[in-house]
């Protein structure tokens, strides 16, 4: 039996009291757009055609396309199938880091943006030149088709799907920079993101443990690459009475990316700052809204000013329930110290002994927060610039060589390989 016009009133008024009005048209919006959604297909991000062309592969015992002759010694052409970037985007800044390394050696990158909200390539290129400026691959639309080349890189789940459709030629790859399918509930995105792992892609992964994880679980080829420290534009503060300026923390604001576990974040923020109301919390990243305690939102940071945050703040709150994101690595380097939820994927990936680990629970994470700003100021200093050194090994420059050096080896083993067949 159906809800009567006056329970649901009644149900209304209980959810404006508990949730707010915002909650109630988020809930509103969410009905609407499951009534509309396509029959049959509701709202996958995959088209039917590359389905069906997937069937057909797969059929055939998953052949893929052989790659493009290449003569020894020979500069590669290497395609990347990538979902438009907004700005900013860290996934994004990590694939043309790998791209902008490629380039760099020599070879041409080609851009193929895998665009489903219908708008304007112009639009998507000035937001790449923008932002990552150093890239100088041409960006064209998938929709036209890739053209053959040596390689092809899907760089999420569902450019996989057109990857794999694609008759091109070119050695199949994957850069895979997180575990996709704990993006979402237990249900057919999951099931379909983890279905692209056995394509027979080569997949390069940023850090070990996806590496370890895609080849023990799903026996993908895959190698990695070591997380690197952007020192051009993350440093310490070596200034005059920089030591004393470091009086906040702040965190890694992601609402809605659940992988980075906002709610409970704000939770343990809630509580750090009843216990330190005379301590500054800065945000960065997606604006946060109303909150329960008094912070300072910056919203979305250029490198530099985040760099300027890092240098102000005794601790960030950084949290992952997948693959660590860059934020860490940046703090560190301009010696604010990184909390962040004591995780397998977390420690080996990060392998730093300045990373402050807690338990995931919010009151955990408020504690290693408060032990780290109730230190004596002469210890936090010491600690910054160890913090700082402890990542200077480590570049980019040196990850790209990394992911150069596997794409050569992968497709001159293709090559050699098609000329023994």
């Amino acid at each position: 039996m159906s809800p009567s016009m006056i329970e649901r009133a009644r149900q209304t008024g209980r959810l404006m009291r508990s949730e707010g009005g915002k909650a109630i048209a988020a809930r509103t919006f969410r009905r609407a757009a499951d009534a509309l959604a396509p029959a049959g297909y509701g709202t996958l991000p995959v088209a039917r055609s590359d389905l069906l062309r997937a069937a057909e592969i797969a059929a055939a015992g998953w052949k893929l396309p052989e790659p493009a002759p290449l003569a020894e010694g020979e500069p590669m052409t290497v395609a990347w199938v990538f979902v438009p970037p907004a700005a900013g985007s860290g996934g994004h800044t990590t694939m043309f880091r790998m791209l902008s390394a490629l380039e760099a050696a020599g070879h041409t990158c080609v851009i193929y943006l895998h665009d489903q909200h219908g708008w304007a390539l112009e639009q998507h290129e000035r937001t790449i030149r923008r932002w990552w400026p150093q890239v100088k691959a041409q960006v064209r639309d998938l929709a036209s088709g890739i053209e053959d080349c040596h390689a092809i890189f899907a760089t999420a789940w569902l450019t996989a799907y057109p990857v794999l459709a694609s008759p091109a030629k070119g050695s199949r790859f994957y850069l895979v920079q997180d575990f996709e399918p704990l993006f979402y509930a237990a249900g057919s995105e999951t099931l379909m993101a983890e279905a692209t792992y056995r394509f027979g892609f080569h997949g390069v992964t940023a850090g070990r443990w996806l590496a370890e994880r895609l080849r023990s679980e799903y026996g993908m080829p895959a190698d990695h690459f070591d997380f690197g420290s952007d020192s051009d534009r993350y440093a310490l503060d070596r200034g005059p009475g920089a030591e004393h300026a470091r009086t906040g923390v702040c965190y890694y604001c992601r609402p809605e990316t659940p992988r980075r576990a906002y709610e409970l974040a704000m939770v343990a923020l809630d509580l750090f700052a009843t216990r330190h109301p005379d301590v500054d919390i800065h945000l960065f990243g997606q604006p946060a809204g109303r909150l329960p305690f008094r912070a300072i939102d910056h919203g979305l940071l250029t490198p530099d000013e985040l760099n300027a945050l890092y240098n102000r703040c005794i601790a960030g709150l950084t949290l992952s329930a997948t693959n660590v994101s860059l934020v860490p690595h940046e703090m560190l380097a301009a010696g604010c110290i990184p909390v962040v939820n004591d995780a397998e994927q977390n420690r080996i990936v990060l392998d730093n002994p300045h990373v402050a680990y807690a338990p995931a629970t919010p009151f955990e994470l408020a504690n290693a927060l408060s032990a780290l700003v109730e230190r004596p100021a002469a210890d936090r200093a010491a600690t910054a610039v160890q913090a700082a050194a402890s990542v200077q090994g480590a570049s980019w420059e040196a990850a790209g060589r990394q992911v150069e050096s596997i794409v050569r080896r992968v497709v001159t083993a293709a090559q050699a390989k098609t000329l023994t067949v």
